[in-house]
């Protein structure tokens, strides 16, 4: 009975005590290691993180893990998406000191990374220096001075790959186009148009953007109609492409038309498309629909920039809306450009709207007192209203002031042989 009676009160205190919380295994951080913060500093990079990135890259400095030449080319792209000047002439002095400059990865990050700053100058420099060099870093090269507004460059630079017999791929196309459309240069856009049928058995989605985009720049509407028709598949690139070019080669009905088109298929709109629209509509005198396309953007949610308010100006002022025109650009939350100022300008004048022009004149002179045209509109306003007095004295102001009206020039491709040229 004793017995029982103890273990009856063992089983009750057990019941009364309370339960101790079961202990979970305690996990230890991983050690830090230069994998690891190489792998981090690379994700955050590759993620559009690049603030991150570079955080990380200074928490691993502090803990004294010397980068090598994995740590260095997300850092360098970290430092041009960011634009730190200061921050990528350390990163490559550092590169410099651990002897990595050397390395392709490495230096093919640092033309990329001057590239994107923009600092061409830098980055041929780096190039030039190079003892050995892969197709990655001429195509480095290549795309930095297509994309950098210096399509010369890129073809005599193309000119050496072929003498050094680099790979081709399509990156290296993709550049070439871009350079031939910022030229006009159609004929040597279908070159490349011919070199990539050859080389590529299925048209890639960046490739054929690229031909689109440069038959539309240099005018050839059917050619790029012909190879959108022809793309397995399309995005919004492919569509905004083909609309900007039927809206600026006079085409509007038809760009309106691609427009209303890809909202039929379900092809989501961005900023460029939009653009695209409303130089349609301003060509066209299509303000009300130039409205309804400019509150689309509004209902989106997509921002409407500085270049959608100058459409949208532009196509009140062609329709003699002009005051219109000039209450929006005063209205709007950014600061309008000489691009803007001047297209209202130019309807002022048609329109002989005199208050608005004198206003944006002298608003367009502070701005650039440099620029003879827009001494030489405001005085032409002065004279198609009979105030040529008012436009003498612009002109004499120009002679005191010395600003010289300057020549204008054009630049024309003549599909001729070289023999015919010299007779030209």
């Amino acid at each position: 009975r004793k017995k029982k009676r103890d273990k009856k009160l063992r089983r009750s205190d057990e019941t009364r005590r309370p339960a101790l919380p079961r202990s979970r295994p305690h996990r230890m951080p991983a050690p830090a290691t230069l994998a690891t913060f190489n792998a981090l500093v690379a994700s955050l990079a590759r993620s559009g993180r690049p603030s991150l990135a570079l955080l990380a890259f200074r928490d691993m400095l502090a803990r004294g893990f010397p980068p090598d030449h994995f740590t260095l080319p997300p850092v360098l792209r970290s430092c041009a998406l960011t634009g730190s000047a200061a921050l990528a002439a350390s990163s490559h002095a550092l590169s410099v000191k651990l002897g990595a400059h050397g390395n392709l990865f490495v230096a093919s990050a640092l033309v990329q990374c001057y590239a994107g700053m923009p600092n061409l100058p830098d980055a041929r420099r780096l190039f030039d220096g190079m003892r050995e060099r892969d197709a990655v870093l001429w195509t480095s090269m290549l795309s930095a001075y297509a994309q950098g507004g210096q399509p010369e460059e890129a073809l005599r630079l193309f000119q050496g790959m072929v003498v050094a017999e680099v790979q081709l791929d399509a990156v290296v196309m993709v550049s070439l186009l871009l350079a031939c459309g910022q030229l006009g240069w159609r004929r040597h856009g279908r070159s490349v148009h011919a070199c990539c049928v050859r080389m590529f058995l299925g048209m890639p989605l960046s490739l054929g953007n690229a031909l689109v985009d440069m038959y539309v720049k240099c005018g050839e509407l059917e050619s790029a109609e012909c190879v959108f028709s022809a793309m397995p598949r399309r995005d919004v690139i492919s569509w905004s492409a083909l609309i900007v070019g039927h809206g600026l080669n006079g085409r509007p009905d038809v760009a309106l038309r691609l427009f209303d088109e890809m909202v039929a298929k379900g092809v989501e709109q961005n900023s460029v498309t939009f653009l695209g629209a409303l130089s349609a509509c301003a060509h066209s005198g299509m303000v009300d629909k130039a409205y309804a396309i400019f509150e689309q953007m509004k209902q989106r949610g997509i921002k409407r920039e500085l270049k959608h308010y100058s459409c949208m100006a532009d196509a009140l002022g062609r329709a003699g809306r002009v005051l219109e025109a000039v209450n929006l650009i005063e209205e709007m939350p950014c600061q309008p450009d000489e691009a803007i100022l001047g297209s209202v300008l130019a309807a002022c004048r048609v329109h002989g709207e005199m208050d608005a022009a004198e206003r944006i004149s002298k608003r367009l002179m502070s701005m650039s007192p440099a620029k003879s045209g827009y001494y030489m509109s405001l005085a032409n306003i002065y004279s198609d209203a009979g105030r040529y007095g008012d436009a003498e004295r612009i002109r004499g102001f120009m002679k005191e002031v010395k600003v010289d009206k300057l020549p204008g020039y054009s630049s024309v491709e003549l599909d001729v042989s070289v023999s015919e040229s010299k007779n030209v």
